[in-house]
């Protein structure tokens, strides 16, 4: 299993930041649910921290239920990446991560993300000093440039191993390639053949099966996965249990349920203002939703909804009626 400095990632798959989703609710939520080895924060910006934005410290909080647990911080400026790192640093993550990866209009606009890809003087300016700030392992998140006439992954992973660096991770497309077509898994092997720190795989992993396929084509140390998390809770469970050898079982209709009525409760509980908690409720419900039977209905009849408890019982009456038609075609079939 691979460690990042002296954190230990077992089993060696790992949550991605995913702004306004991997908040300390839905973290926690997989780790009970198992088989991740390494949860991360949506990532939060220099500015906001070393400003003490009430609202972005907010994200900051987590428990010890999460670890390892890494933060994620982005900027363009040195003094305030190294300043945030300070803050970091007092509040006792596992690991602390930057991200030069995002390739978000607003955040490219200010130089922050995978635009310090196209200014690595500057990007090592900000990794060293960071990492002077921090006993605790520090990682870096990168693309594969800025387009395909700036690939130059290898001299920012190069980089970030000179500095001391403890692993990168990368996801294997440009930033100007956003989620679209597909990740260049072959720049994975590269950068894993290339480097002596560990390489996280990230791009493209939409199963388990596709977890286990990314350490056979590349090689890499770990393999991180974002967004198919929200469409498949499960999968870092799976993914682990393929990885020891174990068939990898599909969630039942009740886990399903259960899952979905327990994380919409603790939403609401910890949701600042019911708006917050109703943008979060309608945005999973559309994920957790895909590939179940007639899951469109329910897409469509949250739109029209109000409040958390219509969303429960909307979620108890679809599920009870996904019981119902099981029920009548078990018995159609005895």
């Amino acid at each position: 299993m691979p460690s990042f400095g002296n954190v230990l990632v077992d089993p060696p798959l790992v949550l991605a930041p995913m702004a306004g989703i991997t908040d300390h609710v839905y973290r926690l939520m997989l780790r009970r649910i198992g088989g991740v080895g390494l949860v991360t924060m949506e990532f939060i910006s220099s500015e906001a921290i070393s400003r003490g934005n009430a609202r972005q410290m907010r994200k900051m909080v987590f428990s010890d239920e999460e670890r390892p647990l890494s933060i994620q911080i982005y900027g363009s400026d040195a003094a305030r990446m190294a300043a945030a790192a300070d803050i970091v640093e007092e509040l006792g993550p596992d690991v602390c991560d930057i991200n030069m990866g995002c390739p978000a209009n607003k955040v490219l606009k200010g130089c922050s993300g995978a635009a310090l890809m196209g200014d690595l003087p500057l990007a090592r300016d900000i990794v060293r000093k960071v990492k002077r700030r921090l006993t605790i392992p520090l990682t870096v998140k990168f693309r594969l440039g800025l387009d395909t006439a700036r690939i130059n992954f290898l001299d920012l992973g190069r980089m970030c191993e000179d500095e001391g660096v403890a692993a990168v991770a990368m996801h294997a497309r440009t930033a100007r390639q956003m989620y679209t077509g597909r990740a260049d898994r072959d720049r994975i092997a590269e950068l894993k053949t290339s480097l002596s720190i560990p390489v996280v795989g990230n791009g493209d992993v939409d199963s388990p099966a596709d977890a286990l396929e990314m350490f056979r084509q590349t090689g890499c140390d770990a393999v991180m996965i974002g967004r198919a998390t929200m469409k498949n809770p499960w999968i870092f469970r799976q993914a682990s249990d393929l990885l020891a050898g174990r068939e990898a079982r599909e969630a039942t209709l009740e886990e399903r349920r259960d899952l979905m009525l327990g994380h919409f409760r603790a939403i609401e509980a910890m949701a600042f203002e019911p708006k917050e908690a109703m943008h979060k409720l309608r945005t999973m419900t559309g994920w957790y939703t895909h590939g179940l039977p007639n899951g469109r209905a329910l897409r469509v009849r949250i739109s029209g909804l109000e409040t958390p408890q219509d969303f429960r019982n909307a979620v108890s009456e679809f599920f009870e009626g996904l019981a119902t038609v099981d029920a009548e075609l078990i018995a159609v079939g005895a």
